[in-house]
C-alpha cells in the first residue's frame, strides 16, 4: 500500500522561509511523476512544482509562475521537498504531496493517484 508522509509546516512571518517534505513508502515512482500541490479555503486545489526521474539521476522539475524564484522542488527517488522562500500571504494553504499520474498532465490534481494528508502553511502579515 502507497502512504506519502509530508511534514515541515507551519506559522510564518512574510518574507519567511519553510521546507516541506514528503517521503513514499511502498512504491519507489522511478520514471514517475511526483508533486506538490496547495488547496486555500474556498478554493481550488492548484499546482505548485513536480518532479518525474529521466534516467539514473536527471530529474526534470517544473514550477508553478506564482512559486518561481521562490520555491524550488528537490527528489531523490520517493523523498522530496519543497523549499519556500521570501513567502507571502497569498502562500498561504494546506500543501499535499501527490504522486504517480494516471495519464500525461503533472500540472492537474485530478491526474495523481496518490496523495498525502497534507500540511498547514500559514503566512503571517
Amino acid at each position: 500500500q502507497v502512504q506519502l508522509a509530508e511534514s515541515g509546516g507551519g506559522l510564518v512571518s512574510t518574507g519567511g522561509s519553510l521546507r516541506l517534505s514528503c517521503s513514499a513508502s511502498g512504491r519507489t515512482f522511478d520514471n514517475d511523476y511526483m508533486g506538490w500541490f496547495r488547496q486555500a479555503p474556498g478554493k481550488e486545489r492548484e499546482f505548485v512544482a513536480a518532479a518525474r526521474k529521466y534516467g539514473e539521476k536527471t530529474y526534470y522539475t517544473h514550477h508553478a509562475d506564482s512559486v518561481k524564484g521562490r520555491f524550488t522542488l528537490s527528489r531523490d527517488n520517493a523523498k522530496m521537498s519543497l523549499q519556500m522562500n521570501s513567502l507571502k500571504p497569498e502562500d498561504t494553504a494546506v500543501y499535499y504531496c501527490a504522486a504517480g499520474l494516471r495519464g500525461g498532465t503533472w500540472y492537474v490534481a485530478d491526474e495523481y493517484i496518490n496523495w498525502g494528508q497534507g500540511t498547514q502553511v500559514t503566512v503571517s502579515t
